[in-house]
Formats: structure tokens, C-alpha cells, sequence
């Protein structure tokens, strides 16, 4: 039998490859004299002696391995050498052990490490809680890199190949992002700080606890989470008989009885949704920034409660439509929560009972940007018969019954994504295909490897880590002290395999654009060999991989300014300084909003992991009709679809419409007044799924600014 693997320091395993201890004699040898050096017999007489030694077992360790390197030098005669050998291996353990991040940390308490701050434009890097989140998040990433990472994983990291991400936060076990199940948490308690919650006796108290539990599980992940709202119906329901209650003994006609009901229950609808809408914009988790939920709203009529529903939603909508008012005491857009409505027969603005309520959504779009939409009849395609919220922005679950053979979505979760930089592999082939897929095939087996170790990561963890995830019911309702390692496989929760810049990999490997013909086919292949990866991982592992159109908001900057320092300027990749988000088209390419949808439509099952698409728009608040038309089409043509409209303010001079970023300087400007001071202006923009408010890193800035309109104010679907 012969030596197969290799144990790395990390735990993990690796096929035997003789040519590294090879190339680690050989660099040894470049740094002694001639005479001193290992001639090729030596060299193979060290390698046998390793394959004899651990022959029987076929597996070895990194460092026994490095010791019979040194041992079998020293035996030839070779001690200088082996000086070098030992000196190399050192000095590779100290690189390891180094500190590295001194400069990143005082960078960023001086304001001067713009990489990090211009990270996340949801987080306000200059105030302390934001920066001790970071800070750690700094560690966190040295130490992932040096310790926890194998070095494949972390040189393709830090050279562009792939992207790793959320590495701040992988030195703790958390995951990603999540559906909560905040229904079973309210039917049988839940616990918080140590405090047994009980079901809420009315809508009011439901709200309240349900911000609280938002920030909970946002302190224990880092990514999104969305909750459905149609949970909350049945707490306007006991609130309602609450109040017929307090009015039975009242001497007034049962007419007059409910119409007080009736009031009374308006009131506290409006206070409960108030109070989520400021809680949640309000909130500071420990992560640095305000959690980011999303809320979905599903008229669900088999759930019941219907008129209750619809009287949330419609409290909803106008609350968002409202706003929030700034520190100047003006109404401005808040950027959280997300907001996804369904289209369904019954609501999507062809004469169905519940039309009114989508009208009222179309009006919130065109002044908010939110909600986004989801058609039921496409998602029902996509995913067995099922519609259910995106776990924060965009991350879709795979179909998963329990033992009972139900579908069950909420409370599982995303363990993390690793995103793959397509254009960099397009660049390498030079416009040879066969090169191109050898490539990718590598670059895949990387993001693999990458992805299991988010696996492994999380492997054994105890429910105590996180109670209110694991213990009381965001989740699960597991024992002290229980390991959660029965939620992390069978497909109980996913692991995203992501992607950027479809756009810029076909126009490197076809001279085209992916929405011409010869692009799109060379665009779907591509797509298509992504997902059977994902396919092949996930029947091989029995793991929930997942193929995902990654949002990009700094990473569209990240990889293509990494490319552009190794391989120079090439025109309409690295020379725009970003990459297009996922499959989307081009953000330049001059295309009307039903040909865009339409052409992307295509993309979304086979990303079902995660997806979004979006068109840009005029501020239609005086055309509802033209929006009402695009919001139609979605219902039959695409599965998940949203609008980008500009929402901003100048605090020096009140100016209330788009601020603009100035060509010659990069930067925002009103153009109104001139001004150009970040902290006197709000400016929301949509950075990926999500609503932006604290200003985007260079690259994003450029690509936002370079965002054609899909539509005018006359908009027409003549063929549809």
C-alpha cells in the first residue's frame, strides 16, 4: 500500500503530492552552494523513504512528513541543506504565527482603511460599536487566514480566484443567514437573556417580542434573515376578541360595539407596526449596524386569517410609504426592513380580488424602492409546489421534508458562501475554451474544498453557543450542551457555491456581450456546468450545496481591482473598475425593462440558490399605470424581481430628489447646492438586494453611477 493523504494543519485531507516535497528541497537548494545541494537521486531516496514509512497506513501528517524531509537530508550528508530546509519551514510557521493585524486596526480607528469601512454600506464605520465590530472582524480574518484556512483556500482568496466570504466573522461557529422560525417561538416560548417569553396575548406585545428576537438572531449571525409576516395575523385576531370582550357589558348596538372594535384594532395595528418599523431601524445588534430582516408578505388564504393579513400589509405599506423622518424631521426611506410581496392569481393587477393591495405596494415601490416582488407562479415552478421568503436578501433554500414528509422552511439556514471570480478565469484561458473549463474545474475544486471547511467549521457546536438559534426556537429546540450537527447535514440548511461577472467572462471568451446569441450560449453553459457542480457536491456529500448570484456590493470592486493590478487594463472588464453582479446584464447596456427581465428569466432556475433581478427607473410616483404594467409582467415571466428608483435629501439646502455622483471627482453631489459633505446628505441606493445609506466603496460608486434607465415614464409592453 502506498502513502494517499495528507492531513493538513487544519484537520483537513489531501491527496499525497511527492512534486511539493520536491519543490520544497529545491527552493532549499537555491540557497546553498553547489556541493551542498540535493542531486535528484537524494531527492527520490527521501521520497521513497516517506512512502516506505507510511506505507501501511496511507495517510501522514504535514509536520511528519516535513521531519523525515529533515531526517532524510541529514542522512545523505546534506546538513547545510537541511539547515535551509529546517530555516524554510520556520520561517513558514512564522508566517503563520505572525501578527498581521496591526495596520488594518489602526487604520481603521484613524479612518484611513477604506477597504474595510467601504465594506458594508449598511454600517456606519466611524462610531465605536461599529468599529469594535470590525476590529474584531480583523482578527478574525488573521486568523482564518494563518490558522484556520488550509493555504490553497487563502492564496486563491487573496489573489482574486475566489472570494471567502465573511471571513471576520469565521473564527466564531456562526452562519450565515436564515429563516426564523418566530411562529414556533411565540406558540411555545422562547427564552432571551435568560427570561422565559410567553405568547403574546396581543398584536402589540407580538410586535414587540418579534423586534426583540430579530435583534437576537442578528447578534448570533451575520447575514440576513426574513421573517412572514402572515404569523403575525392571528395576534390582530386575539387582540380584536380582546376588545369585543371589554365591550360586551357596554349598553350601545352591536353595530356600534364593532365599530369601536374596529378602531380600537386600527390603533394598535398602527402602534404594532410602528414599532417594528422604529425598533428595527433603531436597533444597534453586535455586529456594528441595524439588523438586516426582511419581511415577507404572503396573502396565504389556506393559513386563515385573511382579513387580518391584509390589514398588517396594508398598515405596512402605507407606514413604508410614510417613511422615517431623518434627524432633520424630514420623512426620508429607510433602508431596512426589506420588503417582498407575492404575486399570486388573486393579486397580480389583473382583476383578482386582491388587487388593491398590489396597487397600494406599486405606490410604496415608486416612492420607496420597496417591496420587492415575487411571482408564486414562477417560484412554484422552481421549487416543487412551494413559495417562501428569501433568507435576507436573496439566499433561496433547497425543498427539504421533515419526517413526517412536510415541506419545512422556516428555521433552517445558509452555512456560508464562497464566490468564484469568473472573469479571472476567462483572462488566464486568453479566449481558449478547453484551457477556460480546465480552469474552472480547479477554481471548483478550491471553492469545494473552501465550503467545507465552513462545514467542518460549524461540525460539532454546541446548542449553548447561541440559545435563542439553537435552544429556543429561532431554529431549533435543542438540549444543552447538543450539538448542531444534524441541522448541517442531509440539506437541512445550504451552502452557497457564489459567482460574479457572467457579463465580463462571455465577453472575454466570445468578443460579445451574453445577451447576443453566440453570448447567451456560451453564458448558459457556463451557468448550467456551475450548477451540476453544485449538483455533483450535493448528491457525492449529502450536503445542501447551492448555486448563488452573489450581491457583490464591495466585491464587484475587490476582484476587479485585484485583476486589473495583476493583468493591467482590458477594455470592458478591468478597465470599468467593478464586475457585473451575477448573471445580470450589463449595468451600461442600453436594454428596455421587459427585455430585461425576460432575458434574465432564464438564469434564476439555475441559480435557485439565491437571485434577484433588477431594472432601473424614473421617479414614476405620477405614473403608477406604467409601473403597474412592469410589476404585471413579473407575475408571468420572472420569479423574483425588483425596482431601482433614487430616494435622497440634501440637508444643507433641502433639496429632495436624485444626488448625483460628479464625474470629474467621484464623489455625491447635490446639485442643487454643491454639497458634497457625506454626513449632510441621505442617499439610498440599491447596492445589491438590500437598500444602501452609508455610501459605497470606489468601485461600486462608478458602477451606480454608470446604471442606464430600463424605462421612461412611457412605458409600453405592446408585445406582452
Amino acid at each position: 500500500m502506498a502513502i494517499t493523504t495528507i492531513e493538513k494543519r487544519d484537520g483537513t485531507l489531501v491527496p499525497f503530492d511527492s512534486t511539493k516535497i520536491r519543490e520544497a528541497i529545491e527552493k532549499a537548494n537555491a540557497e546553498v552552494a553547489p556541493e551542498e545541494q540535493a542531486n535528484d537521486a537524494v531527492i527520490e531516496n527521501t521520497i521513497t523513504a516517506i512512502k516506505a514509512r507510511f506505507g501501511d497506513i496511507g495517510i501522514a501528517s504535514v509536520e511528519e512528513v516535513q521531519d523525515m524531509v529533515e531526517n532524510g537530508l541529514m542522512a545523505s550528508g546534506k546538513y547545510t541543506l537541511a539547515k535551509k530546509y529546517i530555516l524554510y519551514r520556520s520561517t513558514r510557521e512564522a508566517i503563520r504565527r505572525a501578527n498581521t493585524t496591526d495596520e488594518s486596526v489602526l487604520g481603521l480607528v484613524s479612518f484611513e482603511n477604506k477597504d474595510v469601512m467601504e465594506e458594508n454600506s449598511n454600517k456606519n464605520a466611524v462610531i465605536i460599536s461599529t468599529q469594535r465590530d470590525l476590529i474584531a472582524g480583523e482578527v478574525s480574518k488573521d486568523l482564518s487566514r494563518r490558522v484556520l484556512l488550509p493555504e490553497r483556500v487563502t492564496k486563491a482568496h487573496d489573489e482574486g480566484a475566489i472570494h471567502f466570504h465573511d471571513m471576520d466573522y469565521f473564527l466564531q461557529p456562526m452562519y450565515n443567514c436564515c429563516l426564523v422560525n418566530y411562529d414556533d417561538m411565540f406558540t411555545n416560548g422562547t427564552v432571551m437573556n435568560g427570561k422565559m417569553i410567553e405568547t403574546p396575548k396581543s398584536f402589540q406585545v407580538a410586535c414587540t417580542v418579534m423586534t426583540q428576537i430579530i435583534a437576537a438572531v442578528s447578534s448570533s449571525q451575520y447575514g440576513g434573515q426574513s421573517l412572514d409576516l402572515k404569523h403575525l395575523s392571528k395576534y390582530i385576531d386575539i387582540s380584536r376578541k380582546r376588545y369585543q370582550k371589554m365591550m360586551r357589558d357596554e349598553s350601545i348596538d352591536e353595530a356600534s360595539k364593532e365599530r369601536i372594535v374596529q378602531k380600537m384594532l386600527e390603533k394598535e395595528v398602527k402602534a404594532g407596526v410602528q414599532t417594528i418599523q422604529y425598533q428595527i431601524n433603531t436597533l444597534m445588534t453586535t455586529n456594528g449596524q441595524t439588523p438586516f430582516v426582511t419581511l415577507f408578505i404572503n396573502i396565504d388564504e389556506d393559513y386563515g386569517y385573511v382579513d387580518e393579513q391584509l390589514m398588517l400589509y396594508k398598515e405596512i405599506l402605507e407606514q413604508r410609504i410614510e417613511g422615517i423622518k431623518n434627524e432633520a424631521g424630514v420623512y426620508v426611506t429607510p433602508p431596512f426592513p426589506k420588503l417582498v410581496y407575492v404575486l399570486d392569481e388573486h393579486n397580480c393587477l389583473k382583476g383578482g380580488k386582491y388587487d388593491w393591495l398590489t396597487e397600494l405596494a406599486v405606490k410604496c415601490t415608486a416612492k420607496r424602492m420597496y417591496p420587492d416582488y415575487i411571482s408564486a407562479k414562477k417560484m412554484r415552478e422552481n421549487y416543487q409546489g412551494n413559495v417562501f421568503a428569501p433568507m435576507g436578501c436573496r439566499s433561496f433554500l433547497s425543498p427539504w421534508k421533515d419526517e413526517d414528509g412536510n415541506y419545512k422552511f422556516e428555521g433552517r439556514f445558509n452555512q456560508g458562501v464562497v464566490s468564484l471570480n469568473l472573469p479571472q478565469i476567462g483572462i488566464l484561458a486568453k479566449g481558449d475554451e478547453l484551457r477556460f473549463w480546465e480552469i474552472l474545474e480547479d477554481r471548483l475544486a478550491i471553492c469545494y474544498e473552501a465550503l467545507m471547511c465552513r462545514h467542518r467549521h460549524l461540525l460539532g457546536t454546541p446548542s449553548d453557543v447561541a440559545p435563542i438559534l439553537w435552544q429556543h426556537g429561532a431554529i431549533a429546540r435543542l438540549q444543552p450542551g447538543e450539538v448542531i450537527d444534524p441541522l448541517l447535514k442531509g440539506g437541512y440548511s445550504t451552502l452557497s457555491l457564489g459567482y460574479i461577472g457572467l457579463y465580463e467572462v462571455t465577453k472575454l471568451m466570445t468578443g460579445e456581450s451574453h445577451t447576443t446569441e453566440k453570448g447567451k450560449e456560451f453564458a448558459l453553459k457556463l451557468m448550467k456546468a456551475l450548477r451540476e457542480a453544485t449538483d455533483r457536491w450535493k448528491r457525492q456529500s449529502g450536503l445542501g450545496f447551492a448555486l448563488y448570484g452573489t450581491p457583490a456590493e464591495s466585491l464587484c470592486y475587490r476582484f476587479a481591482r485585484i485583476d486589473r493590478e495583476r493583468f493591467g487594463d482590458i477594455e470592458d472588464v478591468t478597465s470599468k473598475g467593478w464586475y457585473t453582479n451575477s448573471y445580470h446584464i450589463d449595468v451600461r447596456e442600453n436594454v428596455d425593462a421587459f427585455t430585461k427581465f425576460t432575458f434574465e428569466s432564464e438564469f434564476q432556475p439555475i441559480s435557485s440558490g439565491g437571485c434577484i433581478s433588477y431594472v432601473e427607473i424614473p421617479n414614476m410616483q405620477k405614473n403608477l399605470d406604467a409601473l403597474s404594467e412592469m410589476v404585471r409582467y413579473i407575475y408571468d415571466n420572472i420569479q423574483y424581481a425588483e425596482f431601482n428608483t433614487k430616494s435622497d435629501y440634501c440637508h444643507v439646502c433641502g433639496y429632495d430628489g436624485e444626488i448625483v455622483v460628479n464625474p470629474d471627482t467621484m464623489d455625491w453631489e447635490c446639485p442643487n447646492c454643491h454639497n458634497t459633505d457625506h454626513r449632510k446628505m441621505t442617499v439610498v441606493r440599491r447596492t445589491c438586494g438590500y437598500l444602501g445609506s452609508n455610501f459605497w466603496n470606489k468601485g461600486k460608486t462608478e458602477e451606480i453611477s454608470k446604471r442606464v434607465l430600463h424605462t421612461s415614464n412611457q412605458v409600453c409592453n405592446c408585445s406582452a
